[in-house]
């Protein structure tokens, strides 16, 4: 192992090498084992083993050559590339630094509990480009730029004022961008899918400029128990993730650093013509109706304005589930103090409406019969001219950049892990069986 190091912090042109040998050993020593829920105990141990070899050379690899490795793969930052490209890039140009596409796409064909957990070296690998303060904050600016769906929407939705993107409706009125979740199959429980679907409508509503100010509101719902009812959001679909199909870069990551994290700071405008800012920001107001659970709770502390309807409640079932509430860990001290964020991310506390704690995350609280009137209310205010200014210079003091930067970089490498922890795989089978035949949500 000390000789593995050695090599592999030499030069990167000789730690490629012995990089890419070290991988393959291992390579060839999980083919030569069952599948991974077909292997005894001693085989799996004898699989992690091999894995965890092959780990500590790719942290030691990523720790000496980071900025070297990101500069070869964007041509020395002149370009931007988003996360999933940046991956398919860094396995072409390391062999054995991260899987590649084909073996990522075999990996999703499986149920995350026959899954060999190749997304651990995605995630060491962003964790270390993340780490570094010239590489993490080109890949920040790169999650900022609009993506290529929207910009291709764009035209359709200026002169239109609407646009159904599948599982998120996004209709323009009154100066005022209205996003809608509407998942009525699933209680907007969100999955690869409606991340992106989330990234293009909130890029919409930031590049249009016929849009002042926008809502996020969940649509009303067909499920039997909630028929009728509008719901924010049942937090990370776990049905997909038990199958496989929540992923560590278009989903966790992606999530963080690109929707949630523009709901922040904006979309980034490369324009020579625009000296002001480099981003375009616009304030936003959230409406909580019945629940907000994990990514939905996780949502709110991003927003300027949150309603709340007074038989509504909040949590973060983090623990229970075993994975970790995204940003959420960053922020919710912020908000709440270190105290109740324990409560509500170690121990599951749910947060009602009604509560007298609930003021620390929810602005207004309203019948459902006053909800409509209260929220345009709220749009009103955040009309005024000088608000854009101020959310921004606010946005800055509460969260610097850099130190959202190295919360980001050691979640990449935490919520990998977690991903294939034996908890969790136990854990979201028994909970997607729970909801799939009574989705109290509790």
């Amino acid at each position: 192992m000390r000789d593995g190091l050695r090599d592999v912090s030499a030069g990167i042109a000789d730690a490629r090498q012995a990089l890419a040998r070290a991988a393959d050993r291992t390579e060839r020593l999980l083919a030569g084992l069952p599948e991974p829920e077909h292997r005894s105990a001693e085989q799996r141990a004898a699989g992690e083993a091999a894995k965890d070899t092959a780990r500590v050379l790719r942290r030691a690899f990523m720790d000496a050559h980071a900025d070297a490795v990101y500069d070869e793969l964007t041509d020395g930052r002149r370009r931007h590339l988003r996360l999933a490209e940046l991956s398919r890039a860094a396995a072409a140009a390391f062999p054995g630094l991260i899987p590649d596409e084909g073996r990522l796409a075999a990996e999703r064909e499986r149920p995350q509990s026959g899954k060999e957990g190749h997304e651990v070296d995605q995630g060491i690998f962003f964790s270390r480009i993340l780490r570094s303060p010239t590489a993490g904050s080109h890949l920040l600016d790169a999650m900022l730029r609009p993506t290529p769906r929207a910009l291709g929407l764009l035209p359709e939705f200026t002169e239109t004022g609407t646009v159904d993107l599948g599982s998120v409706r996004l209709e323009r009125s009154g100066g005022v961008a209205r996003l809608t979740m509407c998942r009525d199959d699933c209680l907007n429980a969100e999955d690869n899918r409606q991340v992106d679907d989330m990234e293009t409508a909130v890029d919409l509503a930031l590049l249009d400029p016929g849009v002042e100010v926008s809502l996020l509101r969940g649509g009303e719902m067909t499920h039997p128990r909630y028929r009728g009812k509008r719901v924010f959001s049942a937090g990370i679909n776990l049905k997909a993730l038990h199958g496989g199909g929540i992923s560590l870069v278009d989903f966790l990551l992606r999530r963080e650093l690109g929707y949630i994290h523009k709901l922040l700071r904006g979309v980034l405008i490369e324009d020579e013509a625009v000296w002001q800012s480099r981003t375009r920001q616009k304030p936003w107001v959230a409406v909580v109706d019945t629940f907000a659970i994990g990514g939905g709770a996780q949502l709110l502390l991003a927003f300027d304005h949150v309603l709340a309807a007074s038989d509504s409640y909040i949590s973060l079932p983090a623990a229970q589930e075993g994975i970790i509430p995204g940003a959420s860990s960053f922020r919710l001290t912020r908000y709440c103090g270190p105290r109740l964020s324990r409560q509500i991310v170690l121990e599951g506390r749910r947060i009602r409406a009604t509560d007298p704690e609930a003021s620390l995350l929810i602005d207004e609280v309203h019948d459902a019969d006053e909800l409509d009137l209260a929220a345009e209310r709220s749009l009103e205010r955040l009309r005024g001219p000088a608000v854009v200014a101020n959310r921004r210079m606010l946005n800055l003091a509460e969260e610097p950049l850099d130190e959202f930067r190295g919360y980001m970089a050691e979640f990449a490498m935490q919520q990998a892990i977690r991903l294939y922890s034996a908890d969790v795989i136990d854990k979201v089978g028994r909970f997607s069986a729970v909801r799939e035949q009574a989705p109290t949500l509790t």
